[in-house]
């Protein structure tokens, strides 16, 4: 498993540090025109930006794997965390032409790590973006039971076969790797919110079917750990 992970890393890091160092050679060497030049820098500074989130991920993924993870509790209504998220996904929908709707039934509380529910959020709620063609939608909703805080994200996208399933939270896996590419996406996503569920004693439910868009369903213990 190491020397997979080793692997996998190495395969990832390959690809933008081999772009930036081509595009940077190129300018350092030739003469070229302003528009060609502002092309080749923006090329280099998204890689970089790619490279940056792959790090950030990893480093993530890392704190996660600890035996004894840190894990802030807190009382915080999820309200809150909403309100940080809503405006950045509510332009996301709109230069992708998706419809994003948020249902709540009210003020949720629950005590747990604020900054790593926002991040199950934000991973949950990217990787519907991702999938999701033009015209269709997502939809984030937030409620409770008597022992459980739920977070639920739906959307109309592609769907997956049933064996895919199990292996959507492997580190690196990719339903398809060229729309991966074009969104940024690292792989870790999906496998940084299994842990983070699980480091708070929660539970992560998938249904989905081909063409029929796929749902994730989170349960959060209100009591924390």
């Amino acid at each position: 498993m190491r020397k997979d992970f080793v692997a996998n890393v190495s395969h990832e890091l390959k690809t933008p540090v081999t772009s930036i160092k081509g595009f940077s050679e190129t300018l350092l060497e030739e003469n070229m025109d302003e528009q060609t030049r502002e092309n080749f820098l923006q090329i280099i500074y998204d890689e970089s930006s790619r490279l940056q989130a792959l790090i950030n991920d990893l480093l993530t993924l890392s704190s996660l794997e600890k035996e004894y993870p840190t894990v802030k509790l807190q009382k915080f209504d999820f309200e809150l965390i909403i309100a940080e998220i809503k405006p950045g996904f509510e332009m996301l929908a709109r230069d992708r032409h998706l419809t994003f709707y948020i249902e709540m039934s009210g003020n949720v509380y629950i005590m747990a790590d604020s900054n790593q529910m926002k991040q199950v959020l934000i991973n949950l709620l990217t990787n519907a973006f991702n999938y999701t063609p033009e015209g269709g939608s997502v939809t984030l909703r937030i409620y409770e039971t008597e022992t459980e805080a739920i977070i639920q994200v739906e959307d109309t996208g592609m769907g997956m076969e049933q064996d895919m399933i199990q292996r959507i939270f492997e580190r690196f896996f990719r339903l398809d790797e060229a729309r991966s590419r074009d969104t940024g996406g690292t792989g870790l996503g999906l496998a940084i919110v299994k842990h983070i569920v699980e480091n708070h004693k929660g539970h992560i439910d998938v249904q989905s079917e081909p063409g029929g868009g796929t749902t994730f369903t989170v349960s959060i213990p209100h009591e924390g750990l």
